[in-house]
């Protein structure tokens, strides 16, 4: 803390001590329509200097005012254009110490003769990826394959991103990468983010970034990195919206629908959506223990989830500077599961424990939950200084209940077949608090200093019932064993300074310090069931660590940069990785929490080179990870035909690879991205556990080719695939799947019909080969299949506002780079 408070103390003394030696002048203005008198906002400001060189740029704002700050003493030239309007210019403008602040007053823009005669539509589509300075961008409105899917079938079509069969989101080959929504933590999943993505329709969602090395402005959390999705939140002008339905096989059906309104100084909008949704799988499972027998089993099962997401907001702009907004996020869901198993028991040495059995569970679920957000933002006089605070505050609350009723069978043995029943009564609640503050302070055109504050407080409370059927006595009797409550408090301080400096015109630095205390602090009750007296166990996990960052960047011509960077991250245990629940949902491979664990330790080193030519872009960059402590899920023998999984610390692992992104832009209205990630990786044995070290290459891809047809016809194609991959204790199985889409616009290309199938050739399947010295188990799975839809969506919008309309419709549909503060 006394290292960061000397950091924070000296860059304020630096800012001081620059700007008293820099002669800082100030131009402004208005412009407004010459025609109308009507103010012009978005149009481009432009000063060059003697050389006929542009220094700086700017915008004209909401009331048509621009300004432009710290501008060494010079003569200089100023241009203003805007789209439908003759363009403006200015000579011999002088900045003295005797004239520093000029007020260029208004100035009148006259239209083009052209642009008066009729009013002229363009149309086009946003890059499908766009990049910024620390990430990659991917507008997703386009994904003709994902439309009527959820956010988990959009995140999978996404270049180094993969999901698996249960929606576990994974980037670069690690399930450890931290998801936001909006740039925030999302209270409404109860700590379980795949189970908001399947519920959450992929037409709600506008973006999805991937910030891969993120610096120390940002969370620490997550081992590879942040995926933020972004959910749609129009800005244009006026009345605008739009609707869309689907109907999918297996019982799939969405619907969507999203309404704006913004004239003036206030912008409102909303979004609710809704999600039928089956998902219709099975698998098998084979364990082959080394001192006993085998245990096989195939399994199919059925889920059903209804989900109802609905967000409402508005943005109010006190003035050019100053905006506060609020917003609202509800999602209720409801849930039906069921699995059936078969079990076949095989012992090598005694055949009178051969026998079957079948067992049969229903599950019910029922969640809401909510996010309240505050913001507010606050541009100075000075360009490019910004205050944004941030205030949310999410519940969620889950109850649910299951039924197990599993027969055994045994042939060679007499009037032993059995019964086992079960009753389960699970509930979860939890609660989230976020407050951050980020300030953003320019020394001159090419430094400057951000400093930011953030606390995250997350309180989770949950609770398990279980009664156990009593063949002898017709009834249930509570199962103390596991009937138990475990509460968690997850605390977060944090503090950060990040500096940037342009040193030459190619070559420039970032470097970042961000401080972090953190809590976990937990609690397990319950009662013995042998003495009948409560039971308690707590645990307390506190540490403070740094996370430095460095960033150095060369650009050269034609914008074609390198950039190296390293941070320190970290990744928290939490949730189910810790709750000591033990889930007998599959009674022969018994899962459960470990509240012992401790956060892994990451650094990361990446190696970038970005490309641009004409009509193609190459973005390549080389990595390597080192993660201590890592959490992986340990499997052992528990007795007899019965394994435990359990999320354990072993030393650490290893990563480096290669990652390609590019996009080539074939002919006119066709266009391919692919992605090709090869990494190594090297997990080092544990002797605590029994552990050998295992290292192996890896590698996976995508591909999208999106193209225009004849009659209004556009098409998708998106295959992706995950190369076999190792594990602490074992390999993975490789998956390969691809999805086909076609879309038709009608109705004056307000409403359009696409019909696309996922998984076409009903390839993908999950898989995993365990090896220990006790046993060698397989399992595969597959869940939902090949599945076909057909969506219908209609956009609609007015204006009392024609000119300015067009223009907000430029401006929200340009690739946003702002960053989202985490």
């Amino acid at each position: 803390m006394r290292l960061l408070q000397f950091i924070l103390a000296f860059s304020f003394l630096y800012v001081n001590a620059v700007s008293a030696q820099i002669a800082e002048g100030r131009i402004s203005g208005t412009i407004i329509d010459a025609g109308t008198k009507k103010t012009i906002d978005f149009a481009t400001i432009a000063l060059l200097n003697s050389s006929r060189q542009t220094i700086k740029s700017a915008q004209s704002d909401a009331d048509g005012k621009f300004s432009m700050s710290s501008l060494p003493f010079a003569n200089y030239s100023l241009k203003i254009s805007f789209i439908g309007y003759q363009p403006f210019s200015k000579d011999s403008i002088a900045i003295s110490p005797q004239n520093s602040q000029i007020d260029l007053g208004t100035i009148s823009l006259i239209p083009n003769k052209a642009n008066v005669l009729k009013e002229v539509t363009v149309e086009a589509q946003r890059n499908a990826m766009t990049l910024g300075v620390d990430r990659k961008v991917f507008n997703v409105e386009q994904s003709l394959v994902s439309e009527g899917g959820s956010a988990t079938d959009l995140l999978a079509n996404v270049p180094t991103v993969s999901v698996d069969i249960d929606g576990n989101v994974n980037l670069r080959g690690s399930g450890n990468v931290r998801v936001l929504i909006d740039g925030k933590p999302s209270a409404i999943g109860g700590g379980d983010i795949s189970t908001v993505l399947q519920s959450l329709p992929a037409s709600s969602i506008e973006s999805i970034e991937l910030i891969t090395n993120p610096s120390a402005k940002y969370d620490a959390e997550g081992q590879t990195g942040i995926i933020n999705i972004v959910l749609k939140k129009n800005k244009k002008i006026g009345i605008n919206g739009a609707v869309a339905l689907s109907a999918g096989t297996q019982e799939n059906y969405n619907a969507n629908a999203n309404l704006s309104y913004r004239d003036g100084n206030v912008n409102l909008y909303g979004n609710y959506s809704f999600r039928y949704g089956t998902r219709m799988g099975g698998g098998f499972n084979n364990t082959s223990f080394v001192n006993n027998g085998q245990t096989f089993n195939t399994s199919r099962g059925e889920r059903n989830n209804i989900g109802n997401n609905a967000k409402i907001g508005f943005d109010y702009y006190l003035n050019s500077k100053t905006t506060i907004g609020a917003s609202a996020n509800m999602n209720l869901r409801n849930s039906e599961n069921s699995e059936d198993i078969n079990y076949v028991y095989q012992n090598y040495f005694n055949a009178a424990t051969n026998g079957t059995s079948f067992r049969k569970s229903e599950e019910e679920g029922k969640d809401k939950g909510y996010d309240l957000t505050l913001d507010f933002s606050r541009k100075f006089k000075k360009q490019g200084e910004e205050l944004i605070a941030n205030f949310s505050f999410g519940q969620s609350s889950e109850d649910e209940g299951s039924n197990f009723n599993q027969n055994f069978f045994y042939p060679q043995r007499i009037n032993t077949d059995s019964l086992d029943r079960r009753v389960n009564i699970n509930t979860e609640s939890r609660t989230n608090y976020n407050l951050q503050a980020d300030y953003t302070l320019p020394f001159t055109e090419k430094q400057k200093l951000e400093a930011g504050y953030r606390t995250t407080i997350r309180m989770g409370d949950d609770g398990q019932g279980s009664e156990k059927y009593n063949q002898a006595m017709g009834l249930f009797e509570k199962d103390y064993a596991l009937t138990n409550d475990f509460s968690s408090e997850d605390i977060v301080h944090a503090l950060y300074a990040n500096y940037q400096n342009q040193i030459t015109e190619g070559f420039g630095f970032q470097a970042g310090l961000r401080a972090e205390q953190a809590y976990l602090n937990t609690e397990y009750t319950g009662i013995d069931g042998d003495t009948f007296l409560p039971t308690s166990a707590k645990g307390n996990l506190d540490y403070f660590r740094v996370y430095p960052s460095v960033f150095l960047t060369q650009k050269f011509k034609g914008e074609n940069q390198l950039q190296l960077s390293y941070t320190r991250r970290v990744n928290r245990p939490r949730g189910w990785q810790v709750n000591p629940f033990l889930d007998v949902t599959d009674p022969n491979n018994l899962r459960m929490g470990n509240p012992n664990l401790r956060p892994e330790d990451i650094h990361s080193v990446e190696f970038s080179y970005m490309k641009f030519w004409k009509a193609f872009t190459l973005t390549s960059t080389v990595f390597a990870r080192q993660v201590n402590d890592v959490v992986q899920n340990y499997r052992t023998v528990l007795s007899g035909d019965t394994t435990l999984s359990q999320f354990i610390n072993i030393s650490k692992t290893q990563a480096s690879g290669l990652e390609l992104i590019s996009r080539a832009d074939i002919a006119k209205g066709f266009n391919i991205t692919a992605n090709v990630n090869v990494f190594y990786n090297k997990f080092f044995g544990n002797a605590q556990y029994g552990l050998k070290s295992n290292d192996g290459y890896n590698w996976n891809s995508n591909l999208t080719s999106s193209f225009q047809l004849p009659m209004n016809l556009s098409g998708q194609i998106n295959m992706n695939y995950m190369a076999p991959r190792i594990t602490a204790q074992g390999r993975g199985r490789e998956m390969f799947g691809m999805d086909a889409a076609l879309r038709l616009d009608i109705m004056k290309k307000k409403g359009s019909l696409s019909f696309n199938m996922r998984d076409v050739f009903n390839s993908r399947k999950w898989g995993m080969i365990t090896e220990t010295d006790a046993f060698i188990s397989e399992f595969q799975r597959r869940m939902q299949g090949r599945q076909a839809t057909l969506t219908f969506s209609y956009r609609f919008g007015q204006s009392d506002l024609p000119h300015r309309n067009k223009r907000n419709d430029r401006e929200s549909e340009a690739p946003s780079m702002e960053e989202p503060q985490f």
